[in-house]
């Protein structure tokens, strides 16, 4: 059906218009599934997710499955025809079947086992020793020779081992150097690949309490007393507003992520204090005081190898960790393989904090303090829609958002003065900012995700995190000292008491990540393997420590290698372009991601007139598509900062990009403050496009016609009461008959008849299912 639908988009240009407005690429993906999911119960949502996620499980990759083979070319100069005047001509008829003999033998078969020849890699390995045996016109004298005896009865099929075996190590060239492989490979002992850090006597300190607890604070004041420090943070926000607190207090402190430098002093000459982001934590500078915030981050499974790093490299004679109670058992696990002392200290929250058994239930009992987190964005906007029309103005932060955006919002949050007393925010606010929260409103406890197959996946958000979000009501030092937490929906309320009356899990396993070495060693003894070939088989072959580490998960560094797999570059230029931090799941910055590639292969350097004619004009948004993609651009420019520390000759005019982005943030954030009107805006602009093309939203008019209509539906999945939520659509299945559009599409031949049968078969077909669905699981609407 997305075939036939798209084809129909690009010949019929207004149809193409208005569906390219509401991202209807996914619409086969989501448009029954997605909907169905809305307005059940909380229970049977999450139960639906995790049985999916038992039925679709990842086939284990092996390393046969990853590696194939190299094509073989021969290397035999001997002089042409001397094998076939010694032995005879042989027929190809014979040697084939000498060769299925040699095959289907028990004894070759295990013989090539003790040789480390698996099943697959033996039947490939045959199938091109059989067409280099019949192919080749000047065989080996010696392979020719023992050919020839087996074809007189002279000699035995199993003469042909070593050869077979020596053809096998050439397409298959892992064979030969696999113990080195492994070697390289092996994970089991990473406090030794810091070998720096193993010569200080190290002191650990761990700061274990909740959110609002003061375990930062007092870390903070060690690393300011201190000769020397370092402070390594989860984010840009957190390394930022520590670089200013040293500096206030009259400690020099640069600063340094991935995207920027900042220094103290005015020559930029460095400081003796440094505050990073924890991923550009240097492990070979010494200090007397280093700072890990959010230790619990090690158990991450994209970026806690970061957090493992920085534990076991850092050469600092304190090393101060903040964070759960949790991961108090995994550290002083690994820090008997450093050697090191591990002293605890507890703390407990310095304000009070009041779970409330009353749900807010209605938006007119919002009051100034709140903080109404959601976990999508639509939910985001509906929820600022709904407090525009009480005629309360509120402020958003969501992870999008540049730093820069999501610090002005906080500022407006934060003064008293400003009119706007309410927050609408994702888990974003979880960590990095300091928020005057009064009440923290859980508007759900249900955080969707769209997998890479299409499917939407909706699970309870985790007992960790409901904590540290609603921790962060009732701060010390705000006006609103006593903080509450309680949710949206009456029904949510039980849900959120069994959530953060679970004991947290401690915490088992911290996070590894091959190195560029490591990489390259593999590269080095498999030079035919792509990079994301070599992750793949550096993990399979990979040893770890499993009561104590875990692999990271390299999906997303996979997938930009995929991406950029067609352009030559260097291994240690792709694997850093691999480690950009971007989302593979916006389009145009991984289509800037993919040029910055080129022109690195190109040795072109990229400039700012370049970068400005690939992303056009920048203008102030008038919708909420304008205002996301100048969110990407934001990324974009971003991302040339962030390759400008890695190739600095390539990138030249990053303070013209600096520039350019902070003014890119100004006007992100005035259309922040006006989303509403964004929102308004899009949908009047939906509307128009509707009213335009006639016909199109009456279902029993067209198929079409009856497509378009769920897409305007999808659009606003969020936008309606508590009662529609629990109620399920049940759209009218399309006319049989043929509309007039339909009859117009296929005189134009923008449609064949047998693709709009097919369409009419799978619209149907999909209606049924979901009519079905909606007998069995209808439920009475409740009255509020």
């Amino acid at each position: 059906m997305y075939n036939i639908c798209t084809t129909v988009c690009r010949k019929q240009p207004q149809v193409h218009k208005l569906i390219k407005q509401v991202d209807v690429t996914n619409l086969t993906k989501h448009v029954l599934g997605f909907k169905s999911l809305q307005g059940q119960g909380l229970n049977s949502r999450h139960s639906k997710s995790k049985k999916n996620k038992k039925s679709q499980k990842t086939p284990v990759k092996t390393l046969e499955s990853l590696v194939e083979p190299v094509p073989y070319t021969s290397t035999n100069t001997q002089p042409h025809g001397i094998g076939e005047e010694l032995g005879g001509a042989l027929a190809k008829e014979k040697i084939l079947g000498i060769l299925t003999q040699f095959y289907l033998r028990k004894e070759v078969r295990k013989f090539a086992e003790e040789n480390g020849i698996e099943s697959k890699f033996f039947h490939k390995s045959y199938q091109s020793f059989r067409k280099f045996c019949c192919d080749e016109e000047n065989l080996p004298v010696e392979l020719h020779l023992i050919l020839s005896d087996i074809a007189a009865g002279a000699g035995h099929v199993d003469d042909l081992l070593p050869y077979f075996l020596q053809h096998t190590k050439k397409i298959f060239p892992h064979l030969e150097c696999l113990e080195d492989l492994k070697k390289i490979s092996d994970l089991r002992n990473p406090a030794n690949w810091y070998q720096e850090a193993r010569t200080i006597d190290r002191k650990i300190i761990y700061h274990a309490g909740p959110t609002n607890s003061g375990k930062t604070y007092h870390a903070l004041q060690r690393l300011t007393s201190a000769k020397s420090g370092v402070y390594c943070g989860p984010l840009r926000l957190l390394a930022a507003e520590v670089y200013n607190k040293c500096n206030d207090k009259g400690t020099p402190c640069d600063l340094v992520t991935g995207e920027e430098r900042r220094y103290a002093s005015e020559d930029g000459e460095p400081s003796n204090h440094v505050a990073c982001t924890v991923e550009m934590t240097s492990v070979n500078t010494h200090y007397e005081v280093a700072v890990i915030d959010e230790i619990q981050m090690v158990r991450d499974k994209g970026r806690g190898w970061a957090w493992t790093r920085a534990l076991l490299g850092l050469c600092a004679k304190e090393i101060h960790l903040c964070g759960e109670a949790g991961g108090i058992d995994l550290v002083r696990e690994l820090m008997l393989h450093t050697g090191d002392d591990v002293e605890v200290k507890y703390y407990k929250r310095l304000t009070d904090l009041a779970y409330l058994d009353k749900a807010v239930e209605s938006f007119d009992n919002i009051r100034p303090g709140d903080c109404i987190v959601c976990f999508s964005k639509n939910d985001i906007y509906f929820v600022s829609q709904q407090l525009e029309k009480k005629g309360i103005k509120c402020a958003v932060i969501y992870g999008g958002l540049p730093p820069g955006a999501k610090l002005a919002q906080a500022a407006r949050f934060n003064d008293p003065n400003d009119p706007c007393k309410v927050m609408v925010a994702t888990d974003a606010i979880g960590m990095g900012l300091n928020l005057a929260i009064k009440r923290v409103i859980f508007y759900s406890l249900t955080k969707p995700t769209i997998m890479d197959n299409g499917q939407v996946e909706i699970d309870v958000v985790d007992t960790s995190t409901a904590l540290q979000i609603g921790g962060r009501a009732g701060r010390f030092g705000t006006q609103f000292e006593h903080g509450e937490v309680t949710t949206f929906r009456r029904k949510d309320l039980q849900l959120l008491t069994d959530i953060i009356t679970r004991s947290v899990d401690s915490i088992k396993q911290a996070g590894l990540h091959p190195t560029a070495d490591q990489i390259e060693l593999f590269a080095y003894h498999l030079p035919s393997a792509t990079l994301c070939n070599l992750i793949d088989i550096f993990i399979v072959l990979s040893e770890l420590d499993n009561d104590n580490f875990f692999m990271c998960n390299l999906d997303d560094f996979k997938i930009l290698a995929e991406m950029i797999e067609h352009i030559p570059l260097t291994l240690r230029v792709r694997y850093v372009l691999c480690c950009s931090p971007i989302s593979r799941n916006k389009a145009f910055v991984c289509s800037m991601f993919q040029k910055f590639a080129r022109q690195l292969h190109v040795g072109e350097p990229l400039t700012f007139d370049w970068l400005c004619g690939q992303i056009g004009t920048i203008s102030e948004p008038k919708t909420i598509n304008d205002l996301v993609h100048l969110e990407d651009i934001f990324d974009v420019f971003d991302l040339y900062l962030w390759l400008r520390f890695r190739f600095q000759d390539m990138f030249p005019d990053f303070e013209a990009v600096q520039q350019t982005q902070k003014e890119l943030d100004i006007i992100i954030q005035e259309a922040v403050q006006r989303i509403t009107v964004l929102l308004k805006t899009s949908e009047a602009s939906i509307q128009t496009s509707k009213e335009a093309t006639p016909d199109l939203s009456d279902e029993s008019d067209s198929i079409l016609g009856g497509l378009l209509n769920e897409v305007g539906k999808l659009f606003k999945p969020n936008r309606k009461s508590n009662v529609d939520r629990d109620q399920i659509d049940s759209p009218k299945a399309p006319s049989n008959e043929e509309g007039k559009i339909a009859q117009d599409l296929l005189k134009s031949n923008i449609l064949t008849p047998d693709m709009l049968e097919k369409l009419k078969a799978e619209w149907s077909e999909q209606h049924l299912k979901r009519n079905r669905h909606v007998r069995t699981s209808r439920k009475p609407i409740k009255k509020i």
